[in-house]
């Protein structure tokens, strides 16, 4: 039989090697998209919307800044969990004793309880949007037993490829801020040259600007992205794949921030509209502004963001707690080895859908309360992330760089100060 000539068989290889490099790609996708996207859960739909609709697009210069610092702070925990094998409370217990373990848990549970409250408020809000009153009784426990039973009763896997599918409802928010016909020559502009026109009164500007990196940079996703690349199985041979995931994760999640930012400026902000009190009166406020389809768009967002959260808090709660105490912790496990894990996992779960269930009157602050908290709490956590990435002991050859210790210590000391002020702003007359 004859041989084809080099010059027809080569093209034939070089596209089976590149089929095979998509393919190992995509089979190390998972948690740096999944740990970034639940970023823009309950609480950050409802914060960036809120930041669309009192500064129009002045809000999207602090977005670009916080994708560097989201992006590397990701990136530093999915580095130690594909080094070491083990969770961030894992390395906090092991390295700095039982006591700083249970600080640390402390400071996550408090931000995390917020936040687990504001996503089942999420989808309250959402519900209610196309069932009325009848959703408190109806979606808000359906829902929460669907998400019990996906972690109690699912795989790693599962979990992965059920969360990955939901991250592309993500790109709704796109095609809403398309829908709302902004300036795209004046969202240009602002998000390269800062705005600062409205800076009065300056707490509420720090506030917002809180509010932005406090939805973006979680202290609950530091650990869930570590103990997820753990979970999967990646080893430090295979990092750069894993890398590749956490760096697009940061990127992607932030560009839907970005438009939906935009959606509101556009709309909410050209409108008059600065106040909401949730994202379900953001999606209300959409139909005479920018159709109906709009606001079904900006729902259904709402929906599985809240869902997608649900999942994921609690998850990370769980992890973080069951690290901090030795005790196992994996999802798909079974048996006795698991019952900590569930049991944690289970409470958060009962806890913040009882809250909402107790409080539906209260949704505006149950939404946005974990943003500023998740703000405040999250440079401590940072100070103990790079302690461990820095360790040679631990990292080897993986330690971070100069430029990634810039960038976090940067960002851990601009959130202090910011903080700082916000405290100051509101307790003096400087706030006015």
């Amino acid at each position: 039989m004859r041989q084809l000539s080099p010059r027809f068989s080569r093209p034939g290889i070089l596209s089976g090697i590149l089929f095979r490099r998509v393919l190992l790609f995509f089979s190390f996708l998972g948690p740096g998209i999944i740990a970034a996207n639940a970023d823009n859960d309950a609480s950050g739909i409802y914060g960036y919307s809120l930041a669309g609709a009192q500064y129009r697009y002045a809000m999207l210069w602090v977005l670009v800044l916080s994708t560097i610092a989201l992006g590397v702070a990701q990136e530093i925990c999915a580095r130690m969990g594909a080094v070491t094998g083990k969770g961030l409370a894992d390395l906090i217990r092991e390295e700095y004793g039982v006591k700083i373990a249970l600080f640390a848990m402390t400071t996550l549970l408090i931000a995390n309880f917020a936040t687990a409250v504001s996503e089942f408020a999420g989808v309250l809000v959402a519900a209610q949007l196309f069932l009325g009153p009848l959703a408190r009784f109806v979606v808000l426990p359906v829902v929460a037993l669907g998400v019990w039973l996906l972690v109690a009763r699912g795989s790693y896997r599962k979990l992965e490829k059920f969360l990955l599918a939901a991250s592309c409802l993500y790109l709704l928010y796109i095609v809403s801020a398309f829908l709302a016909h902004p300036n795209w020559g004046q969202v240009m502009r602002e998000t390269v040259v800062p705005n600062f026109k409205s800076i009065s009164p300056i707490k509420d500007y720090v506030f917002m600007i809180i509010n932005v990196v406090g939805t973006t940079i979680t202290p609950w996703g530091q650990f869930y992205i570590q103990s997820s690349v753990r979970d999967k199985g990646v080893k430090a041979s295979d990092y750069k794949h894993t890398r590749i995931d956490v760096l697009f994760g940061a990127f992607f999640t932030n560009l839907i921030a970005y438009f939906i930012i935009v959606c509101c400026g556009a709309t909410l902000f050209a409108a008059g509209i600065h106040q909401v009190d949730d994202a379900g009166q953001v999606a209300k406020a959409l139909t005479p502004l920018a159709g109906l389809g709009a606001t079904v768009i900006f729902a259904i967002g709402l929906f599985n963001a809240s869902c997608f959260g649900a999942i994921t808090v609690p998850l990370s709660t769980a992890y973080a707690v069951t690290e901090a105490l030795g005790a196992e912790s994996a999802v798909g496990r079974r048996g006795r080895e698991s019952r900590m894990f569930l049991g944690v996992f289970t409470l958060m779960i009962v806890a913040s859908v009882g809250t909402v269930m107790c409080f539906p009157n209260h949704l505006t602050v149950l939404i946005l309360l974990p943003n500023i908290v998740g703000a405040v709490l999250l440079p401590i956590i940072l100070i103990l992330m790079l302690r461990l990435v820095n360790n040679k002991r631990i990292m080897g050859e993986y330690i971070n760089s100069r430029l990634y210790n810039v960038i976090a210590l940067t960002t851990t000391v601009i959130l202090i100060v910011l903080s700082l002020i916000l405290l100051v702003t509101n307790i003096t007359p400087l706030g006015h």
